[in-house]
């Protein structure tokens, strides 16, 4: 891994957890480098939502406080941001002093949208707030049920589809059958994805077989998401057509990445794996 991005990367290395807040644990990678490969359209849309279970500081008096937080970061910004080195840095509040959340908040505004290249929205929220949310599921028809026979798990795009008789509709179609791997350290990453277009009818068990051909794939949660975008599109050419992804929890963070080819607001909610 000498040779690639990643390989200063803290993701599959021993660390140091730190003892005092440090912004330069932050660590980018160039999403141009994944997106060679894929037929990106001149105009999208998206965002990488994170969200933070682990979120904690200290006030003036050395009272730790403890929040959730989220984190939007465009799509359209020119790093995403690694997944180890964000929990670091989470980490590096534990024991900082700071005035007022507002404070915090400021802090990691600043310090995420510098790592990221663009505006990255950063929300803060007390605990009692988010008790009583309830658990929900991606919106859209499941087609985990259909009875097919699946031997491939390889990404294979080739298997993407219309009906035979393409006709056009407009339909949201959900799974909750997608696993991809860290590049890094090979660990499995869950998700649920959802797909909404306008266009000619998709065939959903081609679509179920495709989504699951994923399941050996070595790719970040960001790039899983555009691979499955600029696959469906260049394949069934719907009119409009939007990929969101919801993933399960790891190290107290989630990632839930949404492309579009249209301005979209990706429904803010927690599924039974987060």
């Amino acid at each position: 891994m000498t040779d690639t991005p990643l390989a200063h990367a803290p993701l599959g290395q021993e660390v140091v957890y730190p003892d005092a807040y440090d912004p330069s644990l932050l660590f980018s990678i160039e999403r141009a480098i994944n997106r060679r490969s894929l037929a990106v359209p001149a105009q999208w849309h998206g965002a990488d939502i994170w969200n933070a279970y682990e979120v904690s500081w200290l006030n003036p008096k050395g009272k730790p406080i403890a929040a959730l937080a989220r984190f939007t970061v465009p799509h359209s910004s020119p790093r995403l941001i690694e997944s180890k080195s964000f929990k670091l840095y989470l980490n590096s509040f534990n024991e900082e002093r700071f005035a007022d959340a507002d404070a915090v908040r400021q802090a990691m505004a600043r310090d995420l949208s510098n790592a990221a290249g663009q505006q990255v929205e950063v929300e803060l929220m007390s605990l009692s707030s988010q008790q009583g949310r309830p658990l929900d599921a991606l919106d859209g028809h499941n087609i985990d049920g259909l009875d097919i026979e699946i031997d491939r798990y390889e990404p294979a795009p080739d298997l993407l589809r219309c009906s035979g008789n393409a006709d056009i509709v407009s339909e949201i179609l959900v799974s909750d059958l997608l696993k991809s791997n860290c590049p890094v350290t090979g660990q499995p990453d869950w998700g649920s994805v959802q797909i909404r277009y306008t266009g000619p009818r998709i065939d959903r068990a081609a679509l179920l077989k495709y989504i699951v051909s994923l399941r050996r794939h070595t790719e970040f949660h960001e790039h899983c998401v555009e691979t499955m975008f600029c696959d469906i599109r260049q394949a069934c050419k719907p009119e409009s057509l939007s990929v969101y992804a919801r993933y399960t929890r790891r190290g107290g963070l989630d990632i839930n990445p949404w492309r579009s080819t249209h301005p979209w607001k990706a429904a803010q909610l927690r599924t039974v794996r987060q």
